[in-house]
């Protein structure tokens, strides 16, 4: 499955009390889809001109992601966009799985009910085969588990890792596809937290980011891996000898 970011990801802002939020946002959005790459340099001057913006709002917006981990600084004057790591996204993966976690244990002593929309839109996304519809629909589902949960806290600590998940995923679909057995897990969780089965959706909550997380580093380091060079063409046989007749 190839498909290429949307060319709006980084369409002018209007103005607003907020625009430094916005700006962080638009930015955020554009790492996570790959309309700036990874490795790609960036500059405060080019982003304001793309954005139609000050450079005060876009310095701001781009020290954020700079902490955040999404930029690094540039050799010689600029920023540039942190390449992904496969480790580092293993890493992620183990602490959104103990969010998880912790999510569903708490959810499954409440008997919560997902709302019905998440898995509709789930299922709508994973059948139109659209990138970040998919992704949408994935975040969209743990952040509904994180508010069944009862405990803000869990969706706030959650935020700055799904966005190297973001990354991450949008990678891995553009080229190649991910099963609807996703929206599977997702609702045999919800059924077992509603009957307040706390620890059978505890291991599927784990068995869902295991594998997850393997299957998104498996394929991203294939991705990530240098092309191998040709083999050099094989010299010419020698002629046979020419026997006297």
């Amino acid at each position: 499955m190839n498909q290429r970011p949307s060319a709006s990801a980084l369409s002018p802002l209007s103005s607003a009390p907020d625009l430094v939020d916005q700006v962080y946002r638009r930015l955020q959005d554009a790492i996570a889809s790959g309309a700036l790459a990874p490795s790609q340099r960036v500059t405060q001057e080019e982003l304001a001109t793309r954005l139609v913006v000050s450079r005060q709002p876009v310095l701001q917006a781009l020290r954020m992601l700079k902490r955040d981990g999404l930029l690094l600084d540039a050799p010689g004057r600029g920023l540039l966009v942190a390449p992904l790591d496969v480790e580092r996204i293993g890493q992620v993966y183990e602490v959104r799985q103990a969010l998880d976690g912790l999510a569903v244990r708490l959810a499954a002593q409440r008997h919560a009910q997902l709302p019905e929309a998440v898995f509709s839109q789930g299922r709508k996304a994973f059948a139109s085969g659209d990138i970040a519809a998919m992704i949408e629909a994935d975040m969209a589902f743990h952040m509904a588990l994180y508010d069944a949960s009862g405990n803000p806290l869990i969706a706030s600590s959650a935020a700055l890792h799904w966005q190297h998940l973001r990354r991450a995923m949008g990678v891995v679909l553009r080229s190649s596809t991910i099963h609807e057995t996703v929206c599977d897990e997702h609702e045999a969780m919800a059924a077992a937290i509603a009957q307040g089965q706390a620890e059978t959706a505890l291991a599927l909550v784990y068995q869902h980011s295991q594998r997850a997380r393997e299957n998104i580093t498996a394929r991203l380091s294939r991705l990530l891996q240098p092309a191998t060079p040709p083999l050099p063409p094989l010299p010419p046989l020698p002629p046979l000898p020419t026997t006297p007749p």
